[in-house]
């Protein structure tokens, strides 16, 4: 493949240390592949230490997150296909190769982690629930939700743009978005190594909340029934519960019932009427790309 095909794309804040190491290694694998390095307001030399190892270097002015280095990345990337990693040095240069391989028969491959890379327990137990969650959404098996080793194609990645948040989530989005809107997706076994040097920027409550958040409103976006449906379930399953309690205690159908009841009739109606709003926005959108 040469450099009008394949883009690497690094979003770094504070990597000084690592950055520089990451491009000489991908340059030296793949010479001809573009890199580029998103400086995201790093207050050290990361910017100058990428520049110097041979990477196109666009910096933010201040930190605004990962997700918005990566989508600035996707923006000015020329290649066909974008490879996006991280700086700190726990992807292997040498996995990228895995990945590209298996374009064009699949339009995203995901490097997935071995189990037991967490060093958290509560990390761990978390991305697994994420990983199930992920699933249950997109009737896909997920083995790795939240990996920031993978390749997509670029009219793709482009096509999710407005989706993607600023934060470390976008893995999530671009996951989800991808699989909910009927494309092909493929994970791939890679090594992963500890940090150099630093801490992740990763924190477990905060970032796992908005994990929870975003995966429930790409299922909402794109499958909403997935969502109301459940909770319809639940609060006419709690309404029959509680309407049998009473009958057999008291011979009577209560005000609390009914409710429940209604609460499930309603909750299933806006269901059904997202799911058809959803149809006809997501038909829509792939009609005006003939045009």
């Amino acid at each position: 493949m040469n450099k009008s095909e394949v883009s690497i794309i690094i979003p770094a804040y504070n990597e000084a240390q690592t950055v520089g190491d990451v491009v000489r290694g991908i340059r030296s694998l793949y010479p001809d592949f573009e890199i580029i390095v998103i400086n995201d307001g790093s207050t050290d030399d990361t910017g100058e230490v990428a520049k110097d190892a041979g990477a196109i270097v666009y910096s933010h002015p201040y930190n605004i997150g990962n997700g918005a280095a990566i989508k600035s990345g996707i923006r000015i990337a020329s290649g066909d296909i974008l490879v996006f990693m991280d700086g700190d040095g726990q992807h292997d240069p040498g996995d990228i190769e895995k990945l590209i391989e298996h374009f064009p028969y699949y339009d995203m491959v995901v490097g997935a982690r071995p189990k037991g890379y967490q060093t958290s327990l509560v990390r761990a137990m978390g991305n697994r629930i994420f990983n199930w969650l992920a699933s249950y959404v997109a009737k896909f098996r997920v083995q790795d939700l939240t990996s920031g080793f993978r390749a997509a194609k670029s009219d793709i990645a482009r096509n999710f743009l407005y989706l993607l948040p600023n934060t470390y989530s976008y893995p999530t989005t671009l996951t989800l978005g991808l699989l909910r809107s009927g494309r092909s997706l493929k994970y791939v076994a890679i090594d992963t190594k500890n940090r150099k040097t630093g801490r992740s920027k990763i924190r477990v409550f905060r970032d796992g909340i908005r994990f929870f958040i975003i995966i429930t409103k790409i299922c909402a976006l794109y499958s909403p029934l997935r969502v109301f449906l459940p909770i319809s379930f639940f609060m006419f399953t709690l309404g029959l519960s509680y309407y049998l309690y009473t009958f057999v205690m008291w011979g009577r159908f209560t005000n609390m019932s009914a409710l429940l009841f209604t609460t499930s009739i309603l909750i299933f109606m806006m269901g059904l009427i997202s799911e058809q709003i959803c149809q006809m926005r997501f038909e829509r959108s792939e009609g005006d790309k003939f045009f």
